[in-house]
C-alpha cells in the first residue's frame, strides 16, 4: 500500500500541466467550439492548394469573361461559382481560401517575431536595470504614444507593398507591448531568492533568462498573443484595403474586401460580402479562443 502511494504521488507530481489546463479550459463551450473552429479553418487554408476549386493566382485560369458573376454561376469552362467571382473572374471561394491563408501566416508570423523581439527586450529591462531598463522602456513608450495604423501607414509608405514589408511593420509595431508585459512580469520574478542565487553560483546572463525568468513570463505573453494575432490580421487588412499592404498578384482578405468595395453600389455584394464576413469570423474566434485563455491561465483559475 505504501508502495502504491509512493508511485501516485511520484505520478502525480510528474504529470504534465497540460491536461489539467485542457480540463479547465473544456469548461466554457463556446471557447472550445471557437478553438475547433479556429483550427478546421486553419487547417483549410493550409489544404487550399488541393481543396480550392481554382488557384486564383494562375492567370491562366481566369478569364474577364467570367468577371463579377452572382453566387451559383457557371464559368466559360464549366466550373460552379459557388460564392460567385470577381472582376478578375476568379472564383471566390478559392480566392478566400488563398487570402485567408496569407492573412493567417502574416498575423502569426508578425506575432511570433514580435514576441521574440519584445520579450527578449522586456527579460533584459527588468534583469539589467539601470541604463538599459531606462532606454528600452523609452523606446516602448515612444512607440506606444502613437496610433499603431499611423506607424504601420508611414513604414509602408517607405517600405513599399509586400507580404515581408507588412510582417516587418507590424513587427515594429507591436513589439512594445510585449516588452512591457514581459518586463512587468520579470520584475517580480527577478527579485526572487532563486534569481539572486543563481546569479550567485555564476550562471550566465544568457541560462538565467532562458531557464528561469522566461518559463514565468511565458503565460501573459501566450494571452497577449492571442489578442495581437487578431490585432494584426485586422491591422494587414485595413492596410491593404488602403492600398498599401499585399500585392494585388497575392490578394488578403482585405486587399479581396478592397476590390469588391467599388461594386458594392451596383448589387455585386458578394464581391466584398463573404471576404468580409469570413475576416470578421476569424477575429471573434481568435478573440473567443484567447479571451478563454487568459481565463484559465489567471492564477485564481487552477
Amino acid at each position: 500500500m505504501a508502495d502504491t502511494d509512493v508511485q501516485q504521488t511520484r505520478h502525480e507530481r510528474h504529470a504534465p500541466g497540460f491536461y489539467q489546463f485542457l480540463r479547465v479550459y473544456a469548461r466554457s463551450r463556446s471557447a472550445v467550439a471557437a478553438a475547433v473552429l479556429l483550427l478546421l479553418l486553419i487547417l483549410v487554408t493550409v489544404m487550399a492548394p488541393w481543396l480550392a476549386p481554382q488557384n486564383p493566382y494562375d492567370l491562366e485560369q481566369l478569364s474577364i469573361m467570367d468577371g463579377r458573376l452572382p453566387p451559383g454561376s457557371i464559368s466559360s469552362s464549366g466550373m460552379t461559382f459557388w460564392l460567385g467571382s470577381d472582376d478578375q473572374g476568379r472564383d471566390m471561394l478559392s480566392a478566400i481560401l488563398y487570402g485567408l491563408r496569407i492573412s493567417l501566416g502574416v498575423g502569426f508570423i508578425a506575432v511570433c517575431f514580435a514576441a521574440i523581439i519584445g520579450g527578449t527586450a522586456g527579460l533584459l529591462a527588468a534583469y539589467r536595470r539601470g541604463k538599459t531598463e531606462s532606454v528600452i522602456m523609452r523606446m516602448v513608450d515612444l512607440q506606444l504614444s502613437f496610433p499603431s495604423i499611423m506607424v504601420a501607414l508611414i513604414l509602408l509608405a517607405f517600405l513599399g507593398k509586400g507580404i515581408i514589408n507588412v510582417v516587418l511593420a507590424l513587427v515594429i509595431v507591436e513589439w512594445a507591448t510585449y516588452a512591457r508585459a514581459t518586463r512587468g512580469t520579470a520584475l517580480i520574478e527577478g527579485g526572487k531568492e532563486y534569481i539572486d542565487a543563481a546569479a550567485c553560483l555564476g550562471i550566465p546572463l544568457r541560462q538565467i533568462l532562458r531557464r528561469h525568468l522566461l518559463p514565468n513570463c511565458l503565460p501573459p505573453l501566450m494571452v497577449i498573443s492571442t489578442v495581437q494575432i487578431a490585432r494584426a490580421i485586422a491591422l494587414e487588412a485595413t492596410l491593404s484595403f488602403l492600398g498599401l499592404g499585399v500585392p494585388v498578384t497575392e490578394p488578403s482578405l482585405g486587399m479581396l474586401i478592397a476590390s469588391g468595395y467599388q461594386f458594392m453600389l451596383s448589387g455585386q455584394y458578394w464581391i466584398c460580402f463573404y471576404p468580409g464576413l469570413v475576416l470578421m469570423l476569424t477575429i471573434v474566434l481568435i478573440n473567443l479562443a484567447g479571451d478563454r485563455l487568459r481565463d484559465v491561465l489567471s492564477p485564481h483559475s487552477l
